[in-house]
């Protein structure tokens, strides 16, 4: 017999079992991603195959070359249907950043807002909201509690949080 041949006829059932389940776990996780129970399992099944399989170290990393081609295969198919396929133009995909200029609310802007007096349109324990001029905002107090209806200063704003003081 040829290597190939006797390469095929040296896998047993449990082996075969071991591996078609440990594939299908790994495709599992490779199209809903995120190292949970399909990964897990899939490895462990496929360890669990080439162990079953391995007559030497040679079939071993035999074994492991064959299973781990068609991953990888699988593995940037997946990820080119991600970036530039159909699953690019799905929902599913986040395409839009997220930075400090697509806020409402620009850095100057909100620094501009320091030194402000309003009034606190709900209780500050310590995060609420404020009136300044006809303008709501979301407040966080300097950790004290201060009451609805309450005079309130802007003392400073760190990032998208506007810290505020009672007056």
């Amino acid at each position: 017999m040829d290597s190939v041949t006797q390469y095929i006829m040296g896998w047993n059932t449990p082996a075969v079992i071991c591996l078609v389940v440990g594939m299908v776990l790994m495709a599992i996780e490779i199209f809903t991603p995120g190292m949970g129970a399909p990964a897990i399992f899939g490895s462990v099944a496929l360890v669990a195959a080439i162990i079953l399989r391995a007559d030497s170290v040679e079939t071993a990393l035999v074994t492991f070359v064959l299973i781990l081609a068609p991953l990888l295969i699988a593995g940037g198919i997946a990820i080119h249907s991600f970036s530039k396929g159909a699953l690019s133009r799905s929902p599913v995909v986040l395409k839009e950043k997220i930075d400090g200029s697509s806020t409402s609310l620009s850095d100057a802007e909100m620094q501009a807002l320091v030194g402000r007096e309003g009034v606190a349109l709900t209780a500050l324990r310590p995060a609420g909201n404020g009136d300044f001029g006809g303008r709501r905002l979301d407040v966080v107090s300097c950790g004290e509690f201060i009451a609805k209806g309450s005079a309130i200063r802007i003392t400073a704003v760190e990032g998208l949080r506007i810290m505020v003081e009672q007056v």
